[in-house]
């Protein structure tokens, strides 16, 4: 059984299910206990490095259905990410390594994995993330939803920098319903930290409260309440934690793996 971690599209709108690349657990049949009490999940050092410091992060021009102005947008938020992440990581003594990004338009095996439905994924190995840049994501780019997908994929960037990602592999789960809500507290942290940076930009971007509430809406579209696996969590809890770390601007309010259960449902 692997543990799952990727970006969806659907046909309404991108279904938020952003992720790394599949990872098989070592010890898949063992019983995991619930609260989780591995300290490298619950007690990271991450949470404890403060604010993120407000910084200057400007959208490129992006047009729709154009390939190369998408690519140019995304490339502009990876490097606000990476300056950004970066300071912060410095500042605070820990490790630090830059994410790349690659494209592709249309799906294919990445990181040893099928694609699937996946518009973005992030391959650890790799310490990148490939974003799928097809109709359905270019139909109309002018809303915050790439760039949200492409703060959720560092996200996961800063997950496996902390050693958040392999400590997520390794837990055990003694069925599907703990390797789920596992995959949910894994992807959940992700958003919340993709928040964490959109509000430490927030000021210098061209948006209002409007955009705002827009992106929220789309969160709430994104979730698992039309899907057999539940592996993300709900449309009101993807939204919940996005709003969190935006309001929060710090990896403290991203704990998702000292939650309650029903907030990572």
């Amino acid at each position: 059984m692997k543990k799952i971690h990727s970006i969806v599209l659907v046909t309404l709108s991108w279904l938020l299910l952003s992720g790394t690349a599949a990872h098989a657990s070592s010890n898949g049949t063992a019983h995991a206990r619930y609260p989780i009490k591995d300290s490298t999940l619950t007690d990271n050092d991450l949470y404890y490095t403060s604010e993120l410091e407000s910084s200057n992060c400007r959208e490129k021009p992006i047009k729709r259905n154009n390939v190369a102005s998408a690519k140019r947008y995304v490339t502009a938020i990876l490097d606000c990410l990476n300056r950004s992440w970066g300071a912060h990581f410095e500042d605070r003594g820990l490790p630090f390594e830059k994410a790349r990004v690659a494209f592709i338009t249309k799906p294919r095996r990445y990181c040893g994995n099928s694609w699937g439905d996946a518009a973005a994924m992030y391959c650890d190995k790799e310490n990148r993330f490939t974003v799928l840049l097809n109709k359905t994501a270019l139909d109309d780019p002018f809303d915050l939803f790439l760039f949200d997908t492409t703060a959720h994929e560092y996200g996961h960037h800063i997950q496996n920098l902390m050693e958040i990602t392999s400590a997520y592999e390794e837990h055990a789960f003694k069925n599907k319903s703990e390797l789920y809500e596992q995959s949910r507290r894994h992807e959940l942290q992700a958003e919340c930290l993709a928040g964490v940076f959109i509000g430490s930009v927030w000021d210098s971007l061209s948006r209002n409260t409007g955009d705002w509430k827009e992106m929220l809406a789309l969160d709430r579209q994104s979730g698992d309440e039309g899907s057999k696996i539940r592996s993300h969590g709900k449309g009101r809890n993807i939204a919940a934690w996005l709003d969190r770390g935006f309001k929060a601007v710090s990896p403290e309010a991203c704990n998702t793996w000292a939650a309650s259960s029903a907030k990572v449902a």
